[in-house]
């Protein structure tokens, strides 16, 4: 297996699932994204990041605006094998729940290094264990009870129906919300030595109702290719450059883009050395990029475009440009603008 990068964070597409639970209290994206550098639009971005750090402030102020502590075992609840991209593709796929396991084993890296699973049996048990490789903070029991419901809840997809004598261990000792969830299904157990879902062994062999062998070929090679592509050195460049602009406005912090390109702050400075390139040539080549393209429509006034290639200042905007071209914003627009957005 291909040497994989370190990396403390969750994909985007968990914040979005939150974002859509929280809904459910009225709770608005501006109310839980604020001030946090990231907009709705983010979230559907299949190539971000969002820094550990960020991920447990979304989780405390959720917790806050709903006045739900018990979010985890909701987001697992509504958690589906499509959340999780190629890998869960793969995973419904896969002719058996062993399979389907494995593969989820092998390419948990492609959507997370802060926690990592293994599988353990015996004649009595299976159970699918997951360990802890980041501190998660206060965010600590809505990700592991997530993550565990979630996984019970996939696996009755996967399987064709509810697997009630299922039951979820968890390290952390049972919270005052508990009380109200002890009759809902999977039951959990608390103080336990591991965070695991434990279910009967037999069913490691039972076919998988989506079973699909073509789909599976198509969906483990998609998931081999992400696992290469976070731990070659090339990609990093070309993903930089991609992600150093919000979709929106604005820059992204050197930090926030080692989150989104899965690996350490450290790590990224020194694979941009390797490949002979500043973060400061990669902003200054994507800013460009961007102007370009938003020029060719009227329709986004010159200050629009400043702002959305990360320019508070229209001036320093209009010097950088004809650095770039040659030219000013108006005269490109002149020759290569048009009506359309």
């Amino acid at each position: 297996m291909p040497k994989v990068p370190e990396t403390e964070g969750f994909p985007a597409s968990h914040a979005l699932h939150l974002l859509e639970l929280v809904g459910r209290w009225n709770v608005s994206a501006a109310e839980l994204l604020a001030g946090l550098g990231l907009g709705p639009d983010d979230l559907v971005d299949p190539h971000l990041n969002i820094p550990l750090p960020t991920i447990v402030t979304l989780v405390e102020r959720a917790r806050a605006l709903t006045g739900e502590p018990a979010l985890g075992f909701y987001l697992g609840l509504q958690m589906s094998v499509s959340a999780h991209g190629y890998l869960g593709f793969a995973a419904m796929s896969a002719p058996t729940l062993r399979e389907a396991v494995a593969l989820a084993i092998e390419y948990t890296p492609i959507r997370t290094t802060s926690l990592a699973l293994h599988v353990e049996v015996s004649e009595s048990s299976a159970a699918i264990v997951v360990d802890e490789q980041a501190d998660l903070g206060t965010a600590r029991d809505v990700v592991i009870l997530g993550l565990l419901v979630g996984l019970w809840r996939i696996g009755n997809a996967l399987l064709g129906r509810e697997v009630t004598e299922s039951t979820l261990d968890v390290t952390f000792p049972e919270p005052d919300y508990y009380a109200r969830l002890r009759r809902t299904n999977p039951r959990v157990r608390f103080s336990q030595s591991a965070n695991r879902l434990v279910f009967d062994p037999s069913l490691l062999d039972a076919r998988l109702v989506s079973a699909d062998p073509a789909a599976l070929r198509l969906a483990e090679d998609q998931c081999k290719r992400q696992l290469e592509a976070i731990a070659s050195d090339a990609p990093v460049v070309e993903h930089v450059r991609r992600l150093v602009l919000r979709r929106d406005a604005g820059v992204r912090s050197f930090d926030e883009l080692a989150a989104a390109v899965r690996i350490s702050p450290r790590t990224l400075r020194r694979r941009l050395a390797d490949a002979q390139v500043s973060f400061s040539t990669l902003l200054d080549e994507a800013r460009r990029d961007r102007a370009l393209l938003l020029l060719r429509s009227r329709d986004v006034s010159t200050k629009d475009v400043a702002e959305r290639v990360g320019y508070s200042n229209v001036a320093n905007f209009m010097r950088a440009f004809r650095r770039w071209t040659g030219q000013t914003p108006a005269a490109y627009r002149r020759e290569h603008g048009s009506s359309a957005s």
